[in-house]
């Protein structure tokens, strides 16, 4: 039991692994999405002492360029960051079980899960304006499909599997080989089939994966979903994550250390961030000023 994230989030080791996808993939995606003018940038999370499998690295120009959209899409809506409120914004969610067989082995996760992974969503975000609605839930036993880091699969299921639009949450729950999730930021992805999060099947609340099965990897990746960078992005050096509340962080946190502090700025750092690659045991809150950062974003990109 952890009743700390449950007080945090009324009130309110892992690498970076934004990069492009296999040479396959991407002659999939251009074959998906004729005309895109970017290659996918996926945001992954991965289990401890996977380092070595990060996919890539999201530059310093790729985030000012993203930053950058986001100030003049907002201007185009007639938006100033600061004058956006918490007022809630209710995200319709679908659901993608890909399994191997019909069995809870085979990947075919238990509908009780899932609705406690919602309920995970809506304790992490609600502070933050953000209420999550599942809408529907898809089964597909498919083996090729399962393992969503091989090359092709991804492209695959998501051109046949994506619902709605921009403001839909598409959340496909299946195998992976390292990675225990990824995300594209709201600009990133080549084509609106591939928007959405990917996440490990037994991170769901009450699976199998030892330190990550709280729910908190589907938080993680929906933060980037809504435009959040890892805590550690930038690293110690302005601008950081562009979130002016989270201390400074040199590097990914692992497990739970207290009292680290890589960064000479004020503060520890933040490893009990959703955003950081902390345990789930200790990841328990968004700071204020990611939750504006998400309302920022939903209303640049996904309103």
């Amino acid at each position: 039991m952890r009743p700390t994230k449950k007080l945090a989030a009324t009130t309110s080791g892992l690498l970076l692994a934004l990069g492009l996808v296999s040479a396959s993939a991407v002659a999939e995606t251009q074959a998906l999405a004729a005309g895109a003018d970017c290659a996918p940038v996926s945001v992954a999370r991965q289990k401890a002492g996977s380092h070595a499998t990060e996919r890539g690295t999201l530059t310093a120009d790729q985030r000012r360029a993203h930053e950058k959209e986001t100030a003049q899409l907002l201007s185009a809506k007639g938006v100033q960051s600061s004058g956006l409120t918490a007022t809630a914004v209710t995200v319709p969610v679908v659901v993608h079980v890909i399994s191997k067989d019909t069995t809870r082995a085979g990947g075919n996760m238990p509908q009780s899960m899932i609705t406690d992974q919602i309920n995970v969503l809506n304790r992490d975000f609600a502070a933050h304006g953000f209420q999550f609605t599942l809408t529907k839930t898809t089964r597909t036993v498919n083996r090729k499909w399962y393992d969503m880091d091989r090359s092709g699969a991804e492209a695959s299921a998501k051109k046949a599997l994506h619902e709605g639009g921009m403001n839909t949450l598409n959340l496909y729950v299946t195998g992976l080989g390292t990675n225990l999730g990824y995300a594209y930021l709201p600009d990133t992805a080549p084509s609106l089939a591939y928007d959405g999060v990917v996440i490990l099947n037994e991170s769901l609340p009450g699976g199998t994966t030892a330190n990550y099965n709280e729910g908190d990897t589907a938080t993680h990746e929906i933060g980037h979903w809504l435009g959040l960078y890892h805590t550690f992005d930038g690293g110690c050096a302005a601008p950081g994550d562009y979130v002016a509340d989270t201390a400074a962080e040199a590097s990914s946190a692992s497990g739970c250390p207290a009292g680290r502090d890589t960064c000479t700025a004020p503060g520890e750092d933040p490893i009990h961030n959703f955003m950081d690659y902390s345990y789930d045991p200790c990841m328990y809150e968004f700071t204020p000023g990611q939750g504006q950062r998400m309302r920022d974003q939903w209303t640049a990109y996904r309103a």
